[in-house]
């Protein structure tokens, strides 16, 4: 016995190791994917979905508290990959920290639940892992911008706006669909395979369609949503939410399509309006229509129960009750 704890005293260092690298290296490429796409806004460049906050709160869900060391070295590796490290370096990296750490903190305070069938949940990662906890990294990352010179004190509510809608916009994209890729378990039985085969090519003809035409055609999107919500809850609509997020963002930091003849923070502000849009009404239909459905297979559950304790009483009376003849007299054994 005490061979095995004290190999297990040995493993437990090794596991928060490797764990630590692992979210460290997850949190830095989703870093790497959110610099693909920058818009310049008010001297300062932004990227309007940062996927690293969603990253970082679904590592905190999955592995708890403990994987902040991680979310810390990922950070530190892009601030390193953006520029040299300066004095305002460390106040990004606390801040960058601290939001996703808070998050998850208010998450589990009201007795989050990582499967999302909820509605409660969805509005509880909305309102606290996203739009509550961002504030300490957009606010702290854009007072030391202005703090330092890098950033002209004019430009700070624009730069703060797009700091903070861009980390939540991480966390209400990103954080579902990998919640969703972690709960899955193969093999996967799908009774509605061709479904979602064609789901997926009318989406991938129509949202790329839709993002690039000149003529404002995003609204064609949200039958797609919906279709994805009732048929597929969850994982459906968030995947469709994701694929049409970045096309849209594709489409407008490449100014195309009904991003073409705006200015800078016009192509912000209909940006995250339309990502917003989208993931508030992916997550939200598909936890209330999963709400109901499980729900309506509660009562039936509850009525299939109910039928059979009448049946196993009514087979119990039935035996119970003496004999009787033609003329409905008890019929005396003896």
């Amino acid at each position: 016995m005490a061979c095995v704890v004290a190999r297990q005293d040995l493993r437990t260092p090794a596991v928060f190791v490797l764990e630590t690298l692992a979210v460290a290296a997850c949190y830095y490429a989703g870093g790497r994917l959110g610099l693909l796409r920058e818009l310049h806004i008010g001297g300062a460049v932004v990227s309007p979905v940062w996927p690293p906050t969603g990253v970082a709160v679904t590592c905190l869900l999955v592995f708890g508290l403990r994987c902040w060391v991680g979310i810390a070295l990922g950070a530190l590796l892009i601030l390193m990959h953006l520029a040299a490290l300066r004095s305002s370096s460390l106040g990004i990296l606390v801040g960058s920290t601290a939001a996703p750490v808070c998050g998850y903190l208010l998450l589990r305070r009201v007795g989050f639940r990582s499967d999302l069938t909820r509605l409660r949940d969805c509005l509880h990662l909305v309102f606290l892992g996203a739009f509550s906890a961002m504030l300490i990294s957009a606010t702290v990352g854009a007072v030391l911008l202005v703090a330092t010179g890098d950033l002209p004190p004019q430009n700070l509510w624009v730069v703060w706006l797009a700091w903070w809608v861009g980390d939540a916009m991480g966390v209400l994209l990103v954080t579902p669909v990998l919640l969703m890729l972690y709960r899955a378990r193969a093999p996967v039985h799908w009774s509605r395979w061709k479904e979602a085969v064609g789901l997926a090519v009318i989406a991938g003809v129509l949202v790329p369609l839709a993002t690039r035409s000149p003529a404002s055609l995003l609204f064609v999107i949200y039958p797609l949503l919906i279709w994805a919500a009732l048929r597929f809850q969850l994982g459906g609509s968030m995947v469709c939410a994701l694929f049409a997020s970045v096309m849209a963002t594709i489409a407008a930091t490449d100014r195309v399509g009904p991003f073409k003849q705006l200015t800078e923070v016009e192509v912000l502000v209909n940006l995250h309006a339309f990502n917003g849009a989208l993931a508030l009404t992916a997550l939200l239909l598909s936890a209330v229509i999963t709400e109901q459905r499980n729900t309506r297979r509660s009562v039936e559950r509850a009525c299939q129960e109910l039928v059979e304790v009448l049946e196993h009483l009514t087979a119990g009376e039935a035996a119970a009750r003496p004999p009787r003849d033609e003329d409905g007299r008890p019929r005396n054994t003896d």
